[in-house]
């Protein structure tokens, strides 16, 4: 199993090299980050919480819009090459097990999920400097980067069984999108931690940076999504390499 998980890991890493998605992963946080910085600097008047205030105004958007929509289009684009190019017999029918075909997708999406939020968080630094903050950085920054990523990786799974089901590279982006927007309903109603395109924003904090959430059911709820979703991908697959032989 490992050797064949590595086997599809790397096999996904070719296929997503030069990929034009690595340029919307960075431009729009990029976006965000100075629309946020400016807002804050116009409004420093009443934004007077420093790296807080400035949290609230880099991730109001860039949390439930951007990014559910940046991982939607990764997911797409990592099965665009099966839905394409009529090459489902030869996926399914590859000498590796279906599980480790599955995470080798998988691991690709969290893998640029996580250099997504690291580019986010250091950006929010570099603006914070930039805008003249003087205060200490927050120490609460690794637990919204560690609950943050957890809950980014629901949203991988959740937009992987989509477009693994959908053939449309475009519809599961828009469902991420209106996944994104409906999570800010959901969390204000205080049912986020039950919705899993609300996760990824409680963990980070998204808008609220003083919000207290309780660690251990994000991370129940996150992994009881994460498996359920993989399960569901992976059972999926399987269904069809028995009608693919």
């Amino acid at each position: 199993m490992h050797t064949s998980y590595i086997r599809a890991v790397r096999a996904e890493s070719l296929k997503l090299k030069r990929s034009p998605v690595w340029l919307a992963f960075f431009a729009l946080p990029l976006i965000s980050a100075f629309f946020g910085t400016m807002n804050y600097k116009m409004n420093i008047g009443v934004l007077k919480s420093e790296w807080y205030s400035l949290w609230s105004q880099h991730s109001l958007f860039l949390c439930y819009l951007f990014m559910p929509a940046l991982i939607g289009t990764y997911c797409s684009y990592l099965w665009r090459l099966e839905h394409t190019r009529h090459n489902w017999n030869s996926f399914l029918t590859a000498p590796l097990p279906i599980s480790s075909l599955y995470l080798g997708k998988l691991t690709q999406a969290v893998r640029v999920t996580i250099l997504g939020n690291l580019w986010i968080f250091l950006l929010f630094y570099v603006c914070g400097k930039l805008a003249g903050i003087q205060s200490p950085f927050p120490k609460e920054v690794p637990e919204w980067f560690l609950c943050g990523t957890l809950g980014a990786v629901v949203v991988c799974c959740v937009q992987l069984l989509l477009s693994l089901m959908i053939r449309s590279f475009a519809i599961p982006i828009g469902i991420a999108l209106a996944g994104g927007i409906l999570g800010l309903y959901m969390t204000n109603h205080d049912y986020g931690m039950n919705y899993p395109y609300s996760i990824y924003c409680l963990g980070m904090r998204a808008n609220n940076p003083s919000m207290e959430i309780s660690i251990s059911t994000l991370l129940v709820n996150s992994l009881g999504y994460i498996i359920v979703f993989a399960a569901l991908s992976i059972f999926y697959l399987r269904k069809h390499e028995i009608a693919a032989n």
